[in-house]
């Protein structure tokens, strides 16, 4: 579809059709551009630069093309030069792309390319901190639920994109047991045989546990994962061993950079931080643009 490997695998089905849902709903927020509309003719052309103002890891130049389609009449493409890969670690003056077509198609487009990239590569340039600060241990990075509304896919690609793994991305890829889901049934166990009952086949299963006894029911009650809930070290030292092969095991909850490699260091199969989606600042970008002159 877009030419990059990981965009493409990532955006189909279901995924593809609410990424092309958010960039048209973030079309429409614009409406139209009365002003450029007003000010430039429909045949006036300008030529534009995305330009890096800060160090980074990009992500999201795939949607360049999408957004460009959405906002523009049908059947009309905007030329789109590429100058790094998505993915690639950039500086400050670093260009990104070049981009050809309609000034009143690219100015009412400006806006919505910069949201998309500035935000996805904030959340690719804060994840592959994280990933640094876990090199060296068995642990794996993993982002939360806690994104947008409405951009859930597009941060969980950024997440991918800056060395990270995805969490569930909805609430039926992996059943998740909290404090009143065991409430409900009675106890772990209970709430684990109800589940494997209602559904067949069942998908994985993930318990929350915030003692070493829930931790020792859920091993015997054979849950896929287990997530140690908001305990410190010595909590989480003390649990892992408990865990057997074949059952995965999950930090999460008050877990910071500064944190990260003592953490990995105890051995857990991921690592789950809310802020890669929810807290992650911006990467600086602008769009230089200008009139192409005539020929």
């Amino acid at each position: 579809m877009n030419g990059h490997p990981d965009f493409d695998a990532f955006f189909h089905g279901p995924a593809l059709d609410l990424l092309l849902q958010s960039i048209d709903m973030a079309l429409e927020e614009d409406g139209p551009d009365l002003t450029s509309e007003a000010l430039f003719a429909p045949d006036e052309i300008l030529q534009a630069t995305v330009v890096a103002k800060a160090e980074g890891v990009i992500a999201g130049l795939p949607l360049v093309a999408l957004i460009l389609e959405g906002a523009g009449p049908s059947g009309y493409a905007a030329d789109i030069e590429l100058l790094v890969c998505e993915g690639s670690r950039v500086t400050s003056g670093q260009e990104l792309c070049h981009l050809r077509g309609s000034a009143t198609l690219l100015l009412k487009a400006e806006r919505v390319i910069l949201n998309y990239l500035t935000h996805l590569s904030g959340i690719a340039t804060l994840t592959a901190s994280f990933v640094q600060a876990l090199q060296g241990t068995p642990t794996r990075l993993l982002d939360t639920r806690k994104t947008l509304p409405g951009l859930r896919y597009p941060e969980k690609y950024a997440v991918q994109i800056g060395g990270g793994q995805n969490h569930r991305l909805n609430l039926s890829q992996m059943l998740m047991l909290k404090d009143n889901h065991i409430d409900q049934a009675g106890s772990i166990t209970a709430a684990v045989e109800k589940l494997r009952t209602a559904y067949r086949p069942c998908p994985p299963i993930e318990v929350e546990c915030r003692t070493q006894d829930h931790v020792r029911e859920a091993v015997q009650a054979k849950a896929d994962r287990i997530m140690l809930d908001n305990m410190d070290e010595r909590e989480i030292a003390a649990c892992l061993p408990l865990i057997p092969q074949g059952i995965e095991s999950e930090i999460s909850g008050g877990v910071s950079l500064e944190k990260l490699p003592l953490l990995g260091s105890l051995g857990a199969d991921f690592i789950s931080i809310g802020c890669l989606t929810n807290s992650a600042p911006v990467l600086d970008l602008s769009m230089r643009l200008q009139l192409q002159a005539d020929a």
